[in-house]
């Protein structure tokens, strides 16, 4: 696709603003075959590889056909509430100049302001078929004038048992809607629902998968509570010998925030982001390649284009949204037969994503600890030796001998030294620190449970119910996804086996409630 534009495929000029303003010119291979086929209006099945921006692929044609008229127009079905939130906040960028009303519906959020948000008016619900279905039978989201269904990630969706939720929300849908099922893979399942519930004329684009490897990067993950992310950062900038470090937000303001915050602390860091002047992009630009600067934080639209060889390490601050984004963040370094080293900052919900990069890219990212007190200290330490030994290579060091006889006479010369290093350490320090180790986050164990949202089920009750029933705190348990038939509940690891033994066979709101820890495929 590398002579094609996005501007040549006929979406619209606010659409076009929406792309432009993410910073895409180029639009990859899926996006490049199938976003024409769907402004043509006909029903489209897009199989390609996780990471290629299939979002964009459907929604931008969507978006330029779209019709406000007071009631939903489009529905988008995601298997989980991390996908869901994700696909609608990518919708949303893409929309952000069109003036369409978009909401997103899951499971352990609120339904009553779900609600009253449908009540006021929405054009597009994305959403997981569970919550789908039970708004569906409130009879709050009508679906029977849409003009467009697309179905995320299908073949997810089918691993996850949504086959019937699925089949009766296409069930309620207009029968002459526009339909979309986008998938890495074509399950038979998924070939028997295209041919009951797409048109005869539908049109299969299938992508061959590329090759995303990042081999000569060393990868690696720290896992932060969200309170303590900047200080992580800190702590490993502290910690180690970095030379240039390119650090990546997810927004401008994220930008603009961390280098505030970097620069209070002494850091030698700059941003760059679509906001700031062609003029202080470059300056800044020229600064990082001189070594002048020593942290760049970009946004990934800033740093498109960005030619730098020699850049030590990249530190994901936030991660990216899709996986093609990832490998063009961390290729950055490790050019030129040089190995380069990548971090990214992540909490326990993005761990599913990190399983998804080193499929697809075939790497491994590994787990290090945030580091201690006493690792900056030892980092520090060789540092100053190493500057002690060079200042030693020279003879400047000489007029400061009738100092130290004078000082003799009263204090120890190891003394002297050893204050000496204490007032450069304090120095190089920016962080006032205050503890040696930084608290690690929970960990938790995702149970399968075989009670729904059809028997009125509601994470307040989940919570109430396990509670009473244990020997836990609200604080044992984390998200919480009700779905139709079966729901999908975090509880710190180690607790686990109380609640299994403990709650199994007891009734659940009005249903005998069986606990299980879900099976690997479940977890997203």
């Amino acid at each position: 696709m590398e002579d094609k534009r996005f501007i040549d495929l006929g979406l619209s000029e606010s659409v076009l603003k929406g792309i432009g303003a993410m910073g895409y010119e180029t639009p990859s291979d899926i996006q490049g075959e199938v976003i024409p086929v769907i402004l043509e209006g006909k029903d489209v099945i897009g199989q390609a590889q996780t990471g290629t921006g299939k979002t964009l692929a459907f929604s931008a044609p969507m978006l330029s056909m779209l019709e406000k008229k007071g009631s939903v127009s489009a529905i988008i079905l995601a298997p989980t509430r991390e996908l869901a939130i994700q696909v609608s906040e990518e919708v949303e960028r893409i929309a952000k100049f069109t003036g369409v009303k978009l909401l997103a519906v899951y499971g352990g959020s609120s339904i009553d302001t779900q609600i009253r948000t449908l009540r006021r008016g929405v054009d597009i619900v994305v959403g997981t078929p569970g919550r789908v279905i039970d708004l569906m039978k409130r009879k709050v989201l009508k679906l029977d004038e849409v003009d467009f269904l697309v179905l995320d990630e299908a073949d997810e969706m089918l691993n996850m048992g949504f086959v019937e939720d699925i089949e009766t929300i296409m069930a309620g849908t207009s029968a002459d809607k526009q339909t979309m099922l986008f998938s890495a893979t074509m399950p038979d399942e998924y070939k028997r629902l295209s041919k009951k519930y797409m048109r005869e004329d539908r049109v299969h684009i299938k992508v061959k998968d590329k090759s995303m490897t990042v081999s000569t990067v060393k990868q690696a993950f720290f896992e932060v509570r969200e309170q303590y992310r900047f200080e992580t950062l800190c702590r490993i900038m502290d910690s180690e010998d970095m030379e240039s470090v390119l650090v990546f937000c997810r927004t401008k303001r994220n930008v603009d925030d961390l280098v505030s915050n970097l620069v209070d602390k002494g850091y030698n860091a700059a941003g760059m982001h679509g906001d700031m002047s062609q003029n202080v992009r470059i300056a800044t630009l020229r600064k990082f390649k001189d070594r002048k600067l020593k942290f760049l934080v970009a946004t990934d639209v800033a740093a498109r284009g960005i030619d730098i060889d020699n850049l030590s390490h990249v530190v994901n601050y936030d991660l990216p949204q899709d996986i093609e984004s990832y490998v063009h963040r961390i290729g950055r370094t490790g050019r030129a037969q040089r190995e380069g080293i990548a971090y990214s900052l992540v909490n326990s919900r993005e761990f599913g994503f990190l399983k998804q990069i080193e499929k697809v890219t075939k790497g491994k990212i590994e787990k290090r600890e945030i580091p201690t007190l006493e690792d900056i200290f030892k980092t520090k330490n060789e540092t100053f030796k190493n500057k002690i030994v060079t200042e030693l290579s020279t003879n400047n060091y000489k007029k400061f001998y009738p100092v130290i006889e004078e000082m003799k006479e009263t204090f120890n010369v190891e003394d002297v030294a050893a204050a000496l290093m204490q007032m450069l350490y304090k120095e190089e320090l920016s962080f006032d620190y205050k503890v040696n180790m930084l608290e690690t986050p929970k960990k938790f164990v995702r149970l399968f449970v075989t009670v729904g949202s059809m028997d009125k089920l509601t994470p307040r009750k989940m919570i109430d119910f396990i509670v009473s029933g244990t020997n836990l705190k609200p604080d044992s348990i984390g998200t919480i996804d009700v779905l139709t038939k079966f729901s999908f509940v975090d509880v710190v690891a180690g607790t686990e086996d109380e609640i299994v033994n403990k709650l199994n066979g007891k009734k659940l709101s009005g249903r005998k409630a069986k606990f299980e820890v879900a099976a690997r495929r479940r977890r997203k």
